[in-house]
């Protein structure tokens, strides 16, 4: 069972009033109409910012983050990111985006109204931060407990027991490591080959930065179901997927050309219209399709589970578009499609979207930071146009100089993108810009609807 999050108003207008969260999602707290919650727009109210705070949750975990308000959030009487005597310079560092890690019965005070934390989790479900599992045979490995775990002595390690006939093995059983292809947060992938086919997949591998209960393994597995279920030109394919010794591992569709960032790299740092264009057609079309896909295990609103439609990538950029030659075209497919997402909703990460790992997040819309839990298939399509634009100037939509990076995402519009690249035509230029439209809704609601308008103006 899932650790849960209750915040309770106990002093202000809105005294008594609950919030309650059991799952990964991000809000602000504020007097702006889009903000959940949101405090009342009046006199009562004016010491507190339009966009306040903040919360970033990911049960038990919960960070509030102060966007820098003229007159702070205050956690048990203290103001966040005060300077306290004896601060490190790196501690010192941290106060430009000022962030607390809350406890059960925390109080965070905004003017005059008080929430007060609670948290409720089941002893199965703690988890512990930077806990590594100790179920690989560390004599073999040799792992210092207290470094970060080298996960291709615990591919060998996995590889060896598949050859020995463990059954949870079965997807990547015959295979042999060949390289590593990348690394992230909480996995790499490797290029792998199958021993008697001579076949090439990539094979990544997942460890969760926390100890992994049933339930959030039994979360992932579902939403990794769902990916597998997804076939189409322009998705990366995920051939199959296991796990054992507290380690995820998948085999997929291996992308000889490597990402769409990868290839401005080698291009100068953005691509022509003549390679930027049909890729993100294909994109759209791999999207289209994923937004529409029968998947076998949605959430039904009885709680349940059974067949739904369309799944969310969440997380599109050029690092996740990946090329390869097919019948000698250059084709694109979307990587990744739901793993990270479904990771972090599961609890596995665990981290919050605030933290030093996530970054700066220069490719993410106003809807996924507001609505984290419930975006549609729309940010995606967002997503698509900020990468176009970042394919063709360099630049991301947005401006991210000074100031909250979270806090700009709510407040700074995209630029135009002629004011990037003035050679992009100006037709072409009109429909970027109309995509990347994100007050009070976004403009394009759907992958076809964004592509379609794009082949209008080519």
């Amino acid at each position: 069972m899932p650790a849960k999050i209750t915040l309770t108003i106990t002093e202000g207008k809105l005294q008594g009033r609950q919030y309650i969260f059991d799952s990964r999602t991000t809000c602000i707290i504020g007097r702006s109409k889009d903000c959940n919650p949101q405090l009342p727009d009046d006199e009562d109210h004016r010491t507190i910012s339009r966009y306040h705070c903040l919360l970033d949750i990911n049960p038990p975990a919960i960070r509030v983050r102060d966007f820098g308000s003229k007159n702070g959030t205050y956690v048990n009487g203290q103001k966040i990111g005060q300077r306290q005597p004896n601060q490190t310079p790196a501690e010192v560092a941290k106060l430009q985006f000022p962030e607390y890690d809350l406890q059960d019965g925390d109080e965070i005070k905004l003017g005059n109204t008080v929430f007060v934390v609670g948290i409720e989790v089941e002893l199965e479900s703690l988890k512990i931060p930077d806990f590594f599992p100790a179920t690989v045979d560390v004599h073999n490995i040799n792992q210092n407990p207290t470094q970060v775990p080298n996960l291709l002595q615990y591919v060998k390690h996995l590889l060896g027991l598949a050859e020995g006939g463990d059954k949870n093995l079965i997807a990547i059983h015959g295979y042999s490591i060949i390289q590593i292809l990348g690394k992230g947060g909480f996995g790499e992938v490797y290029l792998a080959q199958h021993n008697q086919t001579g076949k090439f997949v990539a094979l990544k591998v997942m460890l969760p930065a926390v100890a992994a209960n049933d339930w959030a393994v039994q979360i992932f597995m579902r939403e990794t179901e769902n990916t597998k279920a997804l076939r189409h030109p322009n998705v990366v394919k995920l051939l199959d997927y296991g796990y054992s010794e507290n380690i995820f591992f998948f085999t997929m569709e291996y992308c000889e050309g490597g990402t769409v960032g990868d290839l401005m790299q080698r291009q100068g740092g953005r691509l022509s219209l003549d390679i930027a264009i049909p890729i993100i057609l294909q994109v759209l079309d791999g999207l289209e399709y994923a937004h529409n896909a029968e998947i076998p295990n949605v959430k039904l609103r009885n709680g349940g589970f059974g067949k739904g439609r369309g799944l969310v990538h969440r997380d599109l950029k050029p690092s996740n578009i990946f090329l390869c030659n097919v019948d000698g075209k250059l084709t694109a497919k979307i990587g990744d499609y739901g793993l990270a997402k479904a990771f972090d909703l599961a609890g596995l990460s665990g981290q919050t979207l605030t933290g030093t790992k996530a970054g700066t997040p220069v490719l993410m819309c106003r809807q996924q930071l507001l609505n984290y839990k419930y975006v549609q298939p729309e940010v995606d399509v967002w997503a698509t146009a900020a990468c176009l634009y970042n394919m063709l100037t360099g630049y991301f939509p947005r401006n991210f100089i000074g100031g909250d990076p979270f806090l700009a995402v709510l407040q700074n519009d995209p630029v135009p993108i002629r004011q990037r690249n003035a050679s992009i035509p100006q037709k072409l230029a009109e429909v970027i810009d109309l995509a990347l439209v994100e007050k009070p809704e976004i403009y394009f609601k759907s992958a076809i609807g964004f592509r379609q308008a794009l082949l209008g103006v080519l």
